[in-house]
């Protein structure tokens, strides 16, 4: 439109035509009126976001609501569009049309995301632009904060691993010490300044002297969950890659152990990670990005050193060399379980074979598979198979089924 007005301008009075002269005018006058018109349009206009639910498992939907409006009393604002800024996993950026917003007009626009691979994502900042009302001039610009959205690995359900009273056998996950506690029906002599309510009368009766009901502590012993998270040690990226699978069984099991009344311990090759809730395990594993680490014996070190009483361990590893799988083979007794991606960096079939037969050598229970669909019917067979033959310690898949996300 300038480059139009001004030729008409010059033309116009080249030949002597008011005419032409006046179009000219007029079609360069418009521009400097139009951006008039939107002068301080875009700091009148004020937004909030809302992330529903702000936590969510990976395949699942998120809703986000965005809030537009127009904060002067007096002043609208012609045509408002507006476009989310958004990480490439979560999709593309959605881009709506507000339009017309008179003084204190509120709009709303909403979207979803769904995204596939865990991670803490940021959804922002918002870009908003305002057009004059002739669509010559547009002014845009980044508003507000970004908000984030927390997306923690997907879990699949596990069977319990034995009764809590320590009934399921020598691998249960609970035993009884003698200690102060949770009352037991075992009687024993009364002591001056033992409570009267707690006077056993049918063993007091049976050995004609005051007995009472003894006090017992359940202690629990301590799970260790090990977690291969070296760059150099897993294959390609990506929701069925095998640093995802890794961390998805790693998690399944903590909230597993978490929900069976354990005292869990969890470390990668880097160290310790939080484990009070399983929420909080979930969230660590979030945010858990893989390693430069050359090597996993600083990881399995550390394994060994805490595990104090015999229990539960499970190590969820990505390719490892003969040196690492040794060291594992020589760690404690007790219930011991590895889980091998097949999609991890394995330099050949054969390497994988190998560790498979050294740690069911060594007497660990082996799971080989390649997505965490496939984890639960082994973890029941790899974990209620402590009495089988050395033989059937190692757990095998059949063909590789790819694990399908909730949609």
């Amino acid at each position: 439109m300038l480059a139009f007005g001004l030729v008409a301008l010059v033309s116009g009075l080249l030949v002597g035509q008011r005419e032409i002269v006046g179009v000219g005018v007029l079609l360069v006058a418009v521009p400097p009126l139009s951006a008039l018109t939107v002068l301080g349009a875009a700091s009148r206009l004020v937004h909030s976001r809302t992330v529903t639910p702000a936590r969510i498992r990976a395949g699942y939907d998120a809703r986000v609501q965005v809030r537009v409006g127009n904060s002067s009393p007096t002043w609208p604002v012609a045509s408002v569009s507006v476009s989310d800024t958004l990480p490439v996993p979560l999709g593309v950026e959605p881009r709506y049309t507000v339009g017309y917003l008179g003084p204190r007009a509120v709009r709303d626009v909403g979207y979803l995301v769904r995204p596939a691979v865990r991670g803490s994502y940021p959804i922002g900042p918002l870009r908003v632009g305002v057009t004059d009302p002739l669509g010559c001039v547009r002014v845009s610009r980044h508003v507000g904060a970004p908000s984030h959205l927390l997306v923690t690995p997907v879990t699949v359900p596990l069977g319990p691993l034995g009764a809590a009273d320590g009934s399921a056998g020598e691998d249960s996950p609970r035993r009884s010490v003698s200690g102060a506690g949770e009352q037991d029906p075992v009687p024993r002599e009364y002591r001056y300044g033992d409570d009267l309510r707690r006077v056993h009368w049918r063993s007091t009766a049976k050995h004609g002297e005051l007995m009472v009901r003894r006090d017992e502590q359940h202690w629990r012993e301590n799970s260790t969950v090990l977690l291969d998270t070296r760059r150099g040690a897993h294959g390609a990226a990506g929701p069925s890659g095998s640093l995802e699978t890794a961390v998805s069984v790693a998690a399944s099991v903590a909230v597993n152990l978490l929900g069976s009344g354990h005292d869990l311990r969890f470390h990668t090759e880097r160290g310790r990670m939080e484990t009070a809730t399983a929420a909080g395990v979930l969230d660590g594993l979030a945010v858990t990005e893989p390693s430069d680490t050359a090597g996993l014996l600083g990881g399995i070190g550390m394994m060994a050193d805490a595990r104090g009483t015999a229990g539960l361990v499970v190590a969820v590893l990505g390719a490892v060399g003969p040196e690492e799988a040794a060291a594992l083979s020589r760690t404690g007794g007790g219930l011991r379980v590895a889980v091998l991606c097949v999609h991890a960096a394995w330099p050949g079939p054969d390497t994988l074979g190998g560790v498979r037969d050294v740690l069911a050598g060594a007497g660990w229970h082996v799971i080989v598979l390649s997505s965490a669909a496939e984890l639960p019917p082994l973890w029941s067979r790899a974990t209620g198979s402590t009495a089988a033959a050395p033989t059937a310690r190692t757990a095998r898949t059949g063909p590789h089924t790819p694990g399908r996300g909730p949609r």
